[in-house]
């Protein structure tokens, strides 16, 4: 099964992010993600067999995280996949911080495939026809964490659905 870690946003700062992308589609076409999938991914873990990935939950569980906050205050774009996301724009070292520790738990899991360069984001839309972001609208949006979450990724042909697997307890 395809997983991933992630925070997700409170339920306000979705329904805010739902309709930035609403804004986004409008302006670059592309396929909006549905607000209910609307996500930080920390760590993309690929295809994990069931037995690994119920000691990972197990492992999510009980792993507490510091609670933070995170400025949302630009939008980018990735060309290649044609993603327009919103993001920070400036590396926020306690999301570093969060990223880098969560990779060195995942190693006594066999889970060695740390990228080198970590991007935190949120995508909005994907296959978007235009990626000229300068135009949209500024935004400042804060993020507060307080827990992980252990997320499984089903593909089909409307795109990707979640299901969350496990949540860390609540900072």
């Amino acid at each position: 099964m395809r997983l991933f870690l992630a925070l997700e946003p409170p339920d306000e700062l979705r329904q805010r992010l739902g309709e930035l992308a609403e804004l986004a589609q409008a302006r670059c076409g592309g396929r909006r993600m549905p607000d209910e999938s609307l996500h930080l991914t920390l760590a993309f873990l690929g295809e994990v067999a069931e037995e690994r990935a119920a000691a990972l939950a197990a492992w999510v569980g009980e792993r507490s995280i510091p609670a933070g906050e995170w400025r949302l205050d630009a939008w980018g774009a990735f060309h290649r996949p044609g993603i327009v996301w919103v993001g920070g724009q400036t590396p926020d070292p306690e999301l570093v911080r969060l990223h880098g520790s969560l990779w060195d738990g995942l190693a006594a899991f066999g889970v060695n495939h740390r990228p080198g360069h970590f991007v935190p984001h949120v995508t909005l839309l994907r296959r978007a026809r235009r990626l000229e972001t300068r135009s949209l609208p500024a935004i400042d949006l804060a993020w507060p964490w307080r827990r992980l979450s252990l997320v499984r990724s089903f593909t089909e042909n409307d795109g990707a659905r979640y299901q969350t697997l496990a949540r860390s307890p609540a900072a």
